[in-house]
């Protein structure tokens, strides 16, 4: 861990690092013109078009430290998610951070979850802290290691999925978890997928793209055996290798209204059944706020960047 003191809860506090590497990040971001932090450019459309007046930087990178009995991990955001995910393998662990090649900080920027997400958990369970630069240049902290009730704001909720709009994350504390002995998916072209969703206690995915139902299951082999045997009762499954992983547009839906996917524009899609989540071809036409909504949206841009200098020209939930 770096040497900074700062507020162990969720509430902020704006730290005066003794971290060559923080300070370094947070004189790049300066405190004037706008400017934006690149990762991997998996979802670097999120959002719209990012204005080209402002300079893109790169966020730190490494592991600053890991505590596999404690089941966190410390690592700064420029970091690879599959290097990351590479480190913890070594000790039987993962992340709900999602495999697509991108960097940490911009995983949780965008706040994407893993098509496994049933199994690994959302992207916003898995931070507990988050150390960002703010509009100003200055070094913030926000909650910590382990969870206890809190006052003001909860700034790692507020950072997934804000696409770097309220500040640029420097470093990140991120829960981990086991990885499943064993890890399979079938595939059935027959069957229902809400149906298979219920047949077993607890699958790690289940996807449809109109056509096939795939399941993954996870767990020791025991487990894994006895559920595979409830799914078969609702198609012709087999088993397959891992799929390649959904692409195009993220839509987000309510879970049940997964039923009437056909109904929507989508083109083809890939859906995460009892999550709501669809990757379409098509973009999810834009939803417009209610008044009472956007006035909070904007009150907490003003608080957190009043001159709206960060990631200028992206706004959260705009064509992802």
């Amino acid at each position: 861990m770096s040497g900074d003191s700062g507020s162990g809860d969720s509430s902020s506090a704006t730290l005066h690092s003794t971290d060559p590497v923080l300070r370094e990040f947070a004189e790049l971001v300066g405190e004037t013109d706008g400017v934006a932090v690149a990762g991997g450019r998996t979802r670097w459309s999120a959002g719209g078009e990012l204005d080209s007046a402002a300079r893109v930087i790169q966020a730190p990178s490494g592991i600053v430290d890991y505590v596999p009995e404690e089941m966190i991990v410390t690592v700064r955001a420029g970091t690879p998610v599959a290097e990351l995910h590479a480190e913890l393998a070594a000790k039987g662990q993962r992340t709900g951070l999602p495999e697509r090649g991108g960097t940490v900080g911009g995983a949780l920027a965008v706040g994407e979850n893993d098509v496994t997400v049933l199994g690994r958990g959302t992207v916003r369970s898995a931070l507990l802290q988050v150390r960002y630069v703010s509009s100003e240049g200055r070094i913030v902290n926000g909650g910590g290691p382990t969870v206890k009730n809190v006052t003001g704001f909860d700034l790692p909720r507020l950072m997934v999925g804000s696409l770097g709009t309220l500040g640029c994350l420097a470093e990140v504390i991120v829960r981990t978890n086991p990885i499943p002995t064993v890890s399979q998916w079938y595939l059935a072209s027959d069957a229902d997928p809400f149906a298979s969703y219920q047949a077993v206690m607890a699958p790690s995915a289940v996807v449809y793209d109109g056509t096939n139902t795939l399941v993954l299951l996870e767990g020791h082999a025991v487990d894994v055996d006895q559920q595979a045997g409830e799914l078969a009762a609702t198609g012709s499954f087999v088993e397959v290798g891992p799929p390649s992983l959904p692409t195009g547009h993220r839509w987000s839906l309510p879970p049940a209204e997964l039923k009437k996917i056909a109904t929507h524009d989508t083109g083809a899609f890939n859906a995460l059944v009892g999550v709501g989540t669809v990757w379409a071809a098509k973009p999810q036409p834009a939803r417009t706020l209610s008044p009472e909504v956007q006035a909070v949206h904007d009150r907490m841009k003003m608080q957190f960047d009043p001159t709206g200098r960060l990631n200028p020209g992206r706004k959260p939930g705009v064509n992802r």
